[in-house]
Order: C-alpha cells, then sequence, then structure tokens
C-alpha cells in the first residue's frame, strides 16, 4: 500500500511502531505518524533522538553559562589555581612545624628532652592527620563527581526539547 518490503514491515513491528495483529488502515495511520514525528525532528530512524540531543545539548549550554556566571562572581574557581593555594599553604605549614624543634631549645632550654620529644610526635601526628583528611577529602570528592546525582537523571526527562 505504501511501498515497503516485506523486511521493513516486519522492522517496524519489532520496533513497536506498528501494533501487532493490526489492520491495514491502523497500521497506515502508526506509519504515517511515525514518519511525521522523524520528519518533525521528535524521532530519529536510528537510535539517536534528535530532540533528547537538543536537549542535552541545551542543558549543557545552560551548566556552561552558570559556570561563568559563578567564576564571574568569585564562586568557582579554576581547579589549577585552587591546587597551587593549597599547595602553598600546606608547604608553608609543613615548613613552620619543621622549625618548631629549633625554637623550642631557643625558647626553653631548659625543657627536657622526652618533654621536646613528646611535642615533636604530636606534631608529626598532627601533620600526618592533615595529610589523611586531604586525601580522603579529595577521594570522596572524586567519587562524587563520577557518580551522578540522584536528581540528574529526572531533570533531564522533566526538561522540555529545545526547538
Amino acid at each position: 500500500m505504501v511501498g515497503v518490503s516485506q523486511p521493513s514491515v516486519s522492522d517496524l513491528l519489532s520496533r513497536q511502531v506498528l501494533t501487532p495483529d493490526g489492520t491495514a488502515g491502523q497500521w497506515l495511520r502508526e506509519y504515517c505518524g511515525h514518519l511525521r514525528e522523524v520528519a518533525a525532528g521528535r524521532l530519529a530512524a536510528g537510535d539517536i533522538d534528535l530532540a533528547t540531543e537538543r536537549a542535552l545539548l541545551a542543558r549543557e549550554m545552560r551548566l556552561g553559562h552558570e559556570i561563568k556566571n559563578r567564576i564571574a562572581q568569585g564562586e568557582y574557581v579554576a581547579i589549577e589555581v585552587l591546587t597551587d593555594v593549597l599547595a602553598t599553604t600546606a608547604q608553608a605549614v609543613v615548613d613552620r612545624l619543621e622549625q618548631i624543634p629549633a625554637d623550642l631549645r631557643r625558647s626553653c632550654p631548659d625543657l627536657p628532652q622526652a618533654a621536646r620529644d613528646a611535642v615533636m610526635a604530636e606534631i608529626a601526628s598532627a601533620r600526618n592527620e592533615m595529610a589523611r583528611v586531604a586525601v580522603e577529602a579529595a577521594a570522596g570528592k572524586l567519587e562524587a563527581l563520577d557518580e551522578p546525582a540522584a536528581g540528574d537523571l529526572q531533570a533531564l526527562e522533566d526538561e522540555p526539547p529545545a526547538d
């Protein structure tokens, strides 16, 4: 009736474009409706759905603009800048902690060596704890970036397609 082959009809049936055991008139309406959807760009012939692709692109563009706005407002900073600041700060703290033994000898010459050793053990423990917390925090943030937020998929489904 519309010039498609039997394999094409079978394909349309397997993709549920046509209702199994439907009448010729029903199949004609379903096929024409399918062609309208493809022509309108709401449905593609393959796995790519143009409307979904447009929605994904629009969402990415919106997120990009949000990030640019937050950078302009000073809420976000480049990861390289943050990395440099944290590395410089950590190095300054470590350098200062390493000066404590000499400072103790100068300011408290009568302090017994056992007391100095106890103070240095506490400082070493604090430094190790600082490193442990930093590593755990970084690992937690990286894991969070790898996992999509629970609302991300639902938010995408709720967004209307961009025209």
